[in-house]
């Protein structure tokens, strides 16, 4: 699809400075700016670049001052970033378009849907499931019994989602992702495993995003929560009847065991753990690789380590670690003493008898 300058500036409150009939067709790096694509300027490390870039459209930030000539037609806008996103979240509605049921999809007689449902190829969807407006389900995604999905909803092929669960409006999950999966609880009877039945259900609130091959499960009984406005990277796995609260961004790796609450706002990095039962304050940052095995609940907080300390305390702890080698040399030295025997040599008060 064709977009000129003068369009494009009309969808992000730009202004077009060189030729608004200037005409793109896709996006581009600026440092691989191709005629006929769209590129941005944001970052000043970045600048460089626009002098030579062959993109025939630049956005630009309304500060933007050219020390060299620039070919390229700009778009002076009041953030780049944003007004550049702005236009990914365009291309993505055209891009994600699709309309219509797939003859090759099966679809339970007792389901309901929407308006502007798409359905892809060999998407099976259960009894009494419900289906919002302008959902979109891709091929091959599995929707079991009694399932709710809320209006402007997206799941990418290869979506599961065991009966019983609920979706929320405007979420997006991601290709492999399982939802409603049984929680990991077990019991020893007599030398065995025995299976705790997991009749909860999962429940995930509206402008939730959820990556790629995530798995979240069933609770036993009551519900996992994901609350609203929360993201997720890949490859996250949340055990039965934990809650995570509301903008809580987690990214790829992570593993949060049964019944932890997590709360509002916090940001939870790469291959943290999390143990049972404990809860996270409100604003909490984790780092990367974090072990979490008892409640941290001063909200704000930011950790480290396993087990999770308060950075500066980590710091300190890590700077210890790195000068035991040296410490332990220090302390030997001190133990064989002086003269060379073991144990640290003691001077007598008085001089030995018989010498002056």
């Amino acid at each position: 699809m064709e977009f000129k300058a003068s369009q494009i500036a009309a969808m992000i409150s730009g202004t077009v400075e060189g030729n608004p009939e200037a005409a793109i067709t896709k996006l581009s790096k600026i440092e691989e700016g191709e005629p006929g694509s769209l590129s941005f300027l944001a970052n000043p490390l970045y600048t460089q670049y626009i002098y030579n870039t062959r993109a025939s459209i630049v956005i630009v930030n309304n500060t933007f001052a050219a020390e060299h000539p620039v070919a390229a037609t700009l778009i002076r806008v009041e953030s780049a970033d944003i007004a550049f996103a702005k236009l990914l979240e365009v291309y993505n509605k055209i891009k994600y378009d699709k309309k219509g049921i797939s003859v090759h999809s099966v679809i339970s007689g007792s389901a309901r849907l929407g308006d502007h449902v798409f359905v892809g190829d060999f998407a099976v969807i259960g009894d009494n499931v419900v289906i919002g407006n302008n959902v979109k389900i891709y091929p091959q995604v599995f929707i079991d019994d009694n399932c709710t999905i809320g209006d402007n909803t997206m799941l990418f092929s290869g979506v599961k989602l065991y009966s019983d669960n609920r979706i929320g409006n405007n979420c997006i999950i991601h290709a492999g992702t399982v939802i409603g999966s049984d929680g990991f609880r077990f019991n020893q009877q007599d030398g065995h495993n025995v299976k705790v039945p997991q009749i909860g259900n999962v429940v995930i609130e509206d402008d939730v995003e959820l990556g790629a091959n995530c798995t979240i499960d069933r609770a036993t009984f009551g519900s996992t929560i994901i609350r609203k406005g929360v993201k997720f990277d890949n490859l996250i796995h949340i055990a039965h009847n934990v809650e995570v609260g509301e903008n809580t961004v987690i990214a790829a790796g992570t593993g949060i065991a049964g019944s932890v609450k997590v709360g509002k706002n916090c940001m939870i990095s790469g291959h943290v753990s999390m143990t049972n039962h404990v809860t996270i304050a409100d604003g909490t940052m984790l780092g990367g690789a974090t072990g979490v095995s008892r409640s941290l609940t001063k909200p704000g907080q930011a950790y480290l380590g396993v087990p999770a300390l308060e950075v500066s305390k980590y710091r300190r702890s890590i700077a210890l670690f790195r000068n035991l080698p040296e410490l332990a040399e220090r302390i030997t030295k001190l133990e064989k003493g002086r003269d060379g025997t073991k144990g640290i040599q003691v001077i007598p008060d008085e001089p030995p008898a018989g010498k002056d």
